[in-house]
């Protein structure tokens, strides 16, 4: 779906919250919400998000499932899906406080997962010792960014490897390397 490419390229999500006791930065659920709405609005897309309670092996948790359509063609659709275990019985905290958590956990890392929003610190951001500035994310087989890569070409394979490959060298550093692994999960 090019319309939600131009979007995730567009996407500014600043980590606007703070946590003192682990003197780090972080970006909520509702930091993610408040920087795609006018995005959404400009490519005419629609964002939904659910959450389901389910229970596996006495585990509770909930899932979230974010999906993108298209406000034109609502059957062009990506969707995400993350989880989050509830803990009952977690100190300060009532039985809705401890889904709502939960939730808001879950959701988030859905919508990280469907708008390739990374999580980590971009050390080519903030590490410039060297002088050598490389153009977006890097990609390592196997990490956190690489497995939203690859969602991203099963799920879009029909545009061809070109178009994925070009797509994709708007946020992220692909190199020769990354270019074989997409063109053999292509092939897969």
């Amino acid at each position: 779906m090019e319309k939600l490419v131009k979007l995730q390229a567009e996407l500014k999500a600043p980590k606007n919250q703070r946590n003192n006791f682990g003197k780090y930065n972080y970006r909520s659920c509702e930091d993610i919400l408040e920087a795609v709405k006018p995005l959404l609005s400009k490519h005419g897309l629609i964002l939904n998000i659910t959450d389901d309670i389910k229970e596996l092996s006495g585990l509770v948790y909930v899932e979230s499932t974010a999906t993108i359509y298209d406000a034109k063609k609502p059957e062009d659709q990506v969707v995400s899906k993350a989880q989050a275990g509830i803990d009952p019985n977690r100190k300060g905290m009532d039985i809705a406080q401890c889904f709502g958590s939960s939730s808001s956990y879950s959701r988030k890392y859905a919508l990280n997962g469907l708008l390739l929003i990374d999580d980590t610190k971009d050390s080519d951001a903030t590490n410039n010792h060297d002088k050598t500035i490389t153009k977006g994310i890097h990609l390592t087989l196997g990490d956190e960014n690489w497995d939203k890569v690859l969602t991203y070409v099963v799920q879009n394979k029909d545009l061809g490897i070109r178009k994925i490959i070009d797509n994709l060298s708007l946020k992220y550093n692909v190199t020769p390397m990354i270019k074989k692994e997409i063109s053999k999960a292509l092939k897969s």
